[in-house]
């Protein structure tokens, strides 16, 4: 019994505390945060796309916004150290590969509703269902009903010279088509090299008619 009235009295002087209120609010926001990331990453973005790796990033990202920005809502913090942690956020994004628009749409979405869930403290649980039903809604329906083809495109060196004329536009186009494999619905040529007789060419196709991915459309051009 002494012992553990000295052990409170620790903890007492330490300003430690085991629990508190706010500890259900943190539970209920967490698994709100969970359920509604957790339908936009695995079932609007992950059907479409089939990228695995992006599933870790989404769902640690969302996560770890979420208790930072849960944990800085109870602290008092200066301009200089918000301007840190942005600063910190800053050179994460730089160290990185480019990725893809739309991925980087699904990264803003998940940071987004993660910030929204841990600071908004003061609205009604209505209020924040609705924001999260809001942004679900318009992702879904955005991927899946309004913009039914997602158009991905993929830059090749392209060797056949003579048939970058004008003229020859659905030849070419053919040719693509059948050396490549992919329902091509439409290309633009870029930059020619009349030494090497090579120019480089952006294809366009659909995602729902091919398997092949646009996956490294920002990395070295490929040659056919």
């Amino acid at each position: 019994m002494i012992l553990s009235n000295s052990w409170h009295e620790i903890m007492q002087e330490m300003n430690i505390q085991f629990w508190s209120d706010e500890a259900w609010i943190l539970i209920y926001r967490l698994l709100l945060n969970f359920l509604f990331i957790g339908i936009i990453i695995r079932y609007i973005y992950y059907p479409r796309t089939q990228r695995k790796d992006y599933l870790f990033t989404y769902f640690m990202i969302g996560t770890i916004v979420f208790f930072l920005c849960f944990a800085l809502k109870k602290l008092d913090i200066d301009i200089g150290m918000g301007l840190g942690l942005f600063a910190i956020f800053g050179i994460l994004r730089y160290r990185t590969n480019t990725i893809a628009i739309k991925e980087m749409t699904y990264l803003f979405i998940i940071i987004g509703l993660s910030v929204i869930n841990a600071l908004a403290q003061q609205i009604s649980i209505f209020e924040i269902s609705l924001v999260n039903i809001v942004i679900l809604l318009m992702a879904g329906g955005l991927e899946y009903i309004f913009l039914l083809k997602h158009e991905s495109r993929k830059t090749i060196i392209y060797e056949k010279i003579q048939l970058i004329h004008p003229d020859k536009y659905d030849e070419m186009l053919s040719d693509l088509r059948t050396r490549t494999g992919i329902p091509i619905h439409r290309f633009e040529i870029g930059e020619i090299d009349f030494l090497n007789d090579t120019a480089q060419v952006m294809i366009f196709y659909f995602d729902d008619e091919t398997s092949v991915s646009d996956y490294n459309q920002t990395e070295k051009t490929k040659n056919i």
